[in-house]
């Protein structure tokens, strides 16, 4: 009689353990920030050449693309993926740019899109603030080709996949842009 019960319970374990070890695993392998900060000091580029040298890009767009939004935004703020980038050649530039901007734009407009109306204001704001105090600042001109393909795929994802209202909270971000673009020319 005790048999039948001590199986199904020495079952149900092992069904609770492998379960266990499958989140484990899925939490062990999703990106973080510190965990793509970790691979960037692992991985430096100026060591590696040729296959290697790609599949670390490749690796890093995808561990960028898998973030959230917030945790995209903190991976930016630690200026660790800015240094990245600066050490790729400009072909490795553009096709990072082809593998992450697309994911990284889709996730802001879903992101602008959930936002409250009064937090999309204080967004715009600060924006507008930051921006009109870097105006003059040197930093990428507008006529580099990957500010030029930011702006581009940008203004693609804002079009179509920003609601009506995030579009015209935005209005006066997109036309203070227009201003310092056209300036820069």
């Amino acid at each position: 009689m005790r048999s039948p019960w001590i199986k199904v319970l020495v079952l149900i374990a092992a069904v609770w353990l492998v379960a266990g070890g499958i989140i484990f695993w899925v939490n062990q392998s999703k990106p973080t920030p510190e965990r793509l900060a970790r691979y960037l000091d692992e991985h430096r580029l100026e060591s590696l050449s040729g296959s290697e040298r790609e599949r670390t890009i490749n690796d890093v767009a995808e561990q960028l693309n898998g973030l959230t939004y917030e945790q995209r935004r903190e991976a930016r703020m630690s200026r660790q993926v800015d240094k990245f980038f600066r050490t790729l050649t400009p072909d490795e530039q553009t096709r990072f740019l082809d593998l992450t901007l697309p994911t990284g734009f889709k996730q802001m407009m879903e992101s602008f899109n959930k936002m409250t109306p009064a937090r999309r204001k204080r967004f715009v704001e600060k924006a507008l603030r930051d921006m009109q105090e870097r105006d003059g600042e040197e930093g990428r001109r507008p006529d580099d080709p990957h500010v030029q393909k930011m702006v581009k795929e940008g203004m693609r994802s804002f079009y179509s996949d920003a609601s009506a209202e995030v579009k015209m909270d935005f209005a006066p971000l997109i036309e203070q842009m227009q201003r310092n673009l056209q300036w820069g020319r």
